[in-house]
């Protein structure tokens, strides 16, 4: 898979996530934290495009994989509150994005 595909994934994820947050009423401090680790994966997918080495990729990569993680955590909490009912689908989302970067970080420290 082209790291672009992985970028668009990413963008499109981030998307989602925002919209999603824009009908939800109170909670801003929640909200504000999804959000920023969302949008976070992508723009570390982006950086690692022009790291400045091979450990400095995989440090990107490993950074959005980090987000990754930490935007499950928050839309599970907002699923267990009732803040946000049907996660399925950005759960599943976040899944293969994850999914694909344990793949290129794996990858990658093999070809170092």
């Amino acid at each position: 898979m082209s790291e672009n595909k992985l970028a668009d994934l990413s963008m499109d994820f981030a998307v989602k996530i925002l919209k999603m947050c824009e009908d939800v009423k109170g909670h801003y401090s929640i909200i504000n934290q999804l959000e920023r680790c969302a949008t976070s994966i992508g723009a570390n997918i982006r950086e690692a495009k022009y790291a400045q080495s091979k450990p400095d990729f995989v440090s990107k990569l490993q950074i959005s994989l980090k987000e990754c993680y930490e935007t499950e955590y928050w839309l599970e909490l907002m699923h267990r509150a009732d803040i946000i009912i049907d996660i399925n689908a950005v759960m599943h989302e976040c899944g293969v994005i994850r999914r694909i970067l344990i793949s290129s970080i794996n990858t990658a420290k093999k070809n170092q």
